[in-house]
């Protein structure tokens, strides 16, 4: 039990660092339209990279971080998803309901009259 707890939580940090990476990444690509203004002087044509590497670069980085995202959610369902048994049935396994309204013999009430509407209840 305490193992399994302790994957979760692995999967989540890793789930976790994989959704700030893609942001980043995502964050950081430029545009389409970026070449065509770098064309004109607008705008920095080179890059850390170099000018047709940051978007290789850049967009495998997000491929995998996506992967490694999407991979760690569908883990994370496999685990939420299984059958739990007696000890781990969940919080409203506790909860006492109560006894059904059939039980319950309430004498029915019979609506008040008012005299200054013509007999219409409220």
């Amino acid at each position: 039990m305490e193992d399994l707890h302790l994957w979760k939580s692995l999967i989540q940090v890793v789930n976790l660092l994989a959704a700030v990476g893609v942001i980043v990444l995502v964050l950081l690509q430029q545009g389409k339209g970026a070449d065509a203004g770098a064309a004109f002087g607008t705008g920095s044509a080179g890059s850390l990279f170099g000018s047709s590497g940051s978007a290789n670069f850049l967009s495998r980085a997000t491929k995998y971080c996506a992967i490694i995202f999407f991979a760690s959610l569908i883990g994370l369902v496999l685990i939420e998803s299984r059958p739990m048994g007696k000890a781990d049935a969940g919080v409203m396994s506790t909860v006492v309901g109560d006894k059904p309204a059939a039980d319950k013999q309430a004498a029915p009430v019979a609506p008040a009259q008012d005299s200054k509407q013509g007999g219409i209840p409220n």
